[in-house]
C-alpha cells in the first residue's frame, strides 16, 4: 500500500467497501434488482448478515461468496464487500461527487433484455462516460423471453445453457442487439465470461431481477472488477477525518432538519465538528447524533433508527446537527478534526464552486432537487443550445418567477423544475405574470416540454411575420379580358407562381429596371370577392392606377414589388415556411434586382 495512506502511527490504514451505483431507463429494474440482491443476500446469512444503511445496502464478502457459490472463493479477496447505493434517479445520483470524481466507484446499468437502449440508458451511459466511471450491464428480466424455464437464483450461464435452443437463440439476439448498441457509444462490451480485460470492455451480465438467476455473476464480476483494478483506490485512512456526500437533506422526528449522507473516507463520531456544503455557502456546525436504521431482528422497538458513536467508510448514515435546513443534496461532508476549520471551509467552498452552473445574461431559469441534477441539468441543457439565467437547488418559490420574468424573450420567460415542487404562491405569480412552469422527474421528457413550447411560440412568430410581409407573385394578363382599361383598371389574369394578395404594389421589369404601375386593390373568383390567389389560378383583378394599353398591355407579365427589406427577410429566414413556387419567384425576383444591383436584398 502506497505511503500516503498510511497514518502517522504507521497503523490505521484500511480498505474501504467500494460503492456501487445503479443506473439505467425508469421501468428496466433497478429497484427490483437491489430487492433482489437484499433478498438473496438476507436469505443466505441470518437477518444481521445484510446491514441497510441509511440510502444504502452494504452486502458483506462471505455473504457474496455464499450467494455466488463457486464463483467466488472468499480466499482471493481483501476487499470487504460492496455497499450499493439507493439511487433517488441516475442523474441525482451520478454526479454527486467524492473529491472530484462521481461518487460511486463502479456502476451497474440495467438494461431490459427485450427493450435496449432508451434515452434514459443513453443519458446514463453519458454520465458513465463523462464522470469516467467504470461499469457492468445487467441486462435484466432474460425469465420473460418466451418459453423460459427458471430456477431460482443459478448463476446466468449455466441458466442460458439449460433452455432450448430457440430460447437460447433469442435471448442471444437480444443480447447482441445491446451489445451492439454499446459499441454505437463506443464502448466495446462482450458477454462477461468472454471478457479478459474489463478495463478496456464492458462485462454483459444476463440476469433476472424476479429469479435470481444471473445475480450470482453479476455479484462476482462487481467483486471481481473492485478487487482487481480499484484496491488501490479503496486504501483508506480509518482513523482520518470522515469525507463524505449529502444524498438527502431530510426532517427527521425529534432532530429536525437532518442529512442522509454516505462516508466515503474515514470516521465521523458523535460530537465531531463537521463542515457541510450549503445553499448560501458551508455550514459549519456539530454532530449531536449519527443515526443508523435499527437491525432487522430489532424491528419490534418503536423507533425506527439507533444511535451508532461513530461510521468508518464505506457507510450511509444519517447525520443530525444544528442549522442544516440549508444544507444541499450532492455537496461535500467534512469531519474538521485536528484540521484548521478555515481551511475545510475553503476546500469546501472550492468544491461547491466546481458544481456551480455557469450561467448568462439571458436564459431560462431552472431549479432541480440536488446539485447532481442541476448540474446533469444544465449539461443536458447546453448540448441542446439553450442558455441558463439563473440555477438553483430547491423548490420553485416566488423569487424565481420574478427572476424568470426579467428574461428579454417570451421563451426564456420559463422555468424548468427537475423534480422538485412548485410552492403554491409561485404557481399564482407565474400564471399572473405569463411565466410558463415545466416540470418533470425525467431530464429529457423536461427539456422535450420545454423545446415543444418554444416551437409553439417560434411557430405563432413565423405566422405573424408571414401575415405581415409581402409575398411573392407573378402574373399575366390574359388576351382579350380587359373588362375596364382605368380608375381602377379591371383585367382577368392567370397567377403563374407564388401567392397574389389584395393591396399588393404592383411592378412591371422593364429589361431589369423595375417600374411601379400601380396598387393591386382587389381580387374576384366567377364574380365572389377573395383575399389571395395562387398559381395556375385564373381571376379578375382591379389595378389603381395604370390604363390598360399604356402602362400595362395584355400579354405583360406583371409581379407583386418586394420591399428589399421584406426580400431579405423571406430569402434569409423564412424560406422553409414559404411554399416551393413562392421561392422560386422569390429567386427570380432578386435575380432581376441583382443583375441591376449585385447586393440588393443582402
Amino acid at each position: 500500500m502506497s505511503e500516503h495512506h498510511q497514518t502517522e502511527h504507521g497503523e490505521g490504514s484500511s480498505l474501504r467497501t467500494p460503492i456501487v451505483a445503479v443506473l439505467g431507463h425508469v421501468d428496466h429494474g433497478k429497484t427490483s434488482l437491489l430487492d433482489q440482491i437484499r433478498g438473496s443476500a438476507v436469505s443466505e446469512g441470518e437477518a444481521g448478515a445484510i446491514t441497510q444503511h441509511i440510502g444504502s445496502t452494504a452486502v458483506p464478502l462471505d455473504v457474496i461468496s455464499g450467494i455466488a457459490g463457486d464463483l467466488v472463493n472468499p480466499d482471493d479477496f481483501d476487499l470487504p464487500g460492496l455497499l450499493f447505493i439507493d439511487t433517488p434517479g441516475h442523474h441525482s445520483f451520478s454526479t454527486l461527487r467524492s473529491r472530484g470524481g462521481a461518487l460511486a466507484d463502479i456502476a451497474i446499468l440495467v438494461v431490459d433484455v427485450n427493450d435496449g437502449f432508451q434515452p434514459q440508458t443513453h443519458e446514463a451511459v453519458g454520465i458513465l462516460k463523462r464522470t469516467s466511471t467504470p461499469f457492468v450491464v445487467a441486462a435484466n428480466k432474460i425469465d420473460t423471453v418466451p418459453g423460459w424455464n427458471p430456477e431460482e437464483g443459478r448463476p446466468s450461464k449455466l441458466a442460458i445453457e439449460a433452455q432450448s435452443e430457440r430460447v437460447q437463440g433469442d435471448l442471444n439476439e437480444n443480447l447482441y442487439e445491446i451489445i451492439g448498441q454499446l459499441s454505437d457509444e463506443e464502448f466495446s462490451a462482450d458477454m462477461y465470461w468472454r471478457v479478459q480485460n474489463f478495463q478496456s470492455n464492458i462485462g454483459v451480465v444476463p440476469v433476472s431481477a424476479e429469479t435470481g438467476e444471473g445475480i450470482p455473476d453479476l455479484l462476482t464480476v462487481l467483486m471481481g472488477l473492485s478487487q482487481r483494478y480499484m484496491k488501490e483506490e479503496m486504501a483508506i485512512d480509518v482513523d482520518g477525518p470522515a469525507a463524505g456526500t449529502v444524498l438527502e437533506v431530510t426532517d427527521t422526528q425529534g432532530f429536525g432538519a437532518t442529512i442522509d449522507a454516505v462516508i466515503y473516507d474515514g470516521t465521523i463520531r458523535e460530537n465531531d465538528q463537521i463542515v457541510v456544503g450549503g445553499q448560501s455557502g458551508p455550514i459549519v456546525t456539530e454532530v449531536r447524533a449519527l443515526l443508523q436504521p435499527r437491525p432487522l431482528s430489532e424491528i419490534r422497538s418503536d423507533e425506527e433508527f439507533e444511535n451508532v458513536e461513530e461510521v468508518v467508510a464505506a457507510q450511509g448514515v444519517k447525520i443530525a446537527a444544528p442549522d442544516l435546513d440549508d444544507a444541499m443534496a450532492g455537496a461535500p461532508v467534512r469531519v474538521v478534526r485536528n484540521q484548521d476549520v478555515d481551511e475545510v471551509v475553503a476546500e469546501v467552498k472550492a468544491e461547491l464552486a466546481d458544481i456551480q452552473v455557469s450561467t448568462e445574461e439571458e436564459g431560462v431559469t431552472i431549479k432541480a432537487d440536488t446539485l447532481g441534477s442541476l448540474e446533469a441539468l444544465a449539461s443536458t441543457l447546453e448540448e441542446a443550445e439553450i442558455p441558463i439565467m439563473s440555477a438553483e437547488v430547491g423548490d420553485v418559490a416566488p423569487r424565481d418567477v420574478r427572476m424568470a420574468e426579467t428574461a428579454d424573450t417570451d421563451h426564456h420567460q420559463a422555468i424548468l423544475g427537475f423534480n422538485v415542487d412548485v410552492l403554491e404562491d409561485a404557481r399564482q405569480l407565474a400564471e399572473q405574470e405569463d411565466v410558463r412552469l415545466f416540470e418533470h422527474d425525467v431530464i429529457y421528457r423536461l427539456i422535450e416540454r420545454y423545446e415543444d413550447h418554444v416551437e409553439e411560440i417560434e411557430q405563432a412568430q413565423q405566422e405573424q411575420v408571414l401575415d405581415n410581409i409581402t409575398r411573392p407573385a407573378r402574373f399575366e394578363i390574359l388576351d382579350d379580358h380587359t373588362f375596364r382599361q382605368s380608375d381602377p383598371a379591371v383585367v382577368g389574369v392567370e397567377i403563374r407562381g407564388g401567392l397574389l394578395r389584395r393591396n399588393s404594389r404592383i411592378v412591371n421589369f422593364d429589361g431589369n429596371e423595375p417600374e411601379r404601375v400601380g396598387q393591386l386593390k382587389s381580387i374576384q373568383d366567377e364574380g365572389e370577392d377573395v383575399d389571395e390567389a395562387r398559381t395556375g389560378e385564373r381571376v379578375a383583378v382591379s389595378i389603381d392606377g395604370p390604363t390598360v394599353g399604356r402602362q400595362i398591355k395584355e400579354g405583360d407579365e406583371l409581379w407583386v414589388e418586394i420591399p428589399e427589406k421584406h426580400a431579405k427577410i423571406l430569402e434569409q429566414e423564412l424560406n422553409e415556411d414559404i411554399t416551393a413556387d413562392e421561392r422560386e419567384v422569390l429567386s427570380m425576383y432578386l435575380d432581376n434586382h441583382r443583375n441591376r444591383d449585385p447586393f440588393w436584398g443582402k
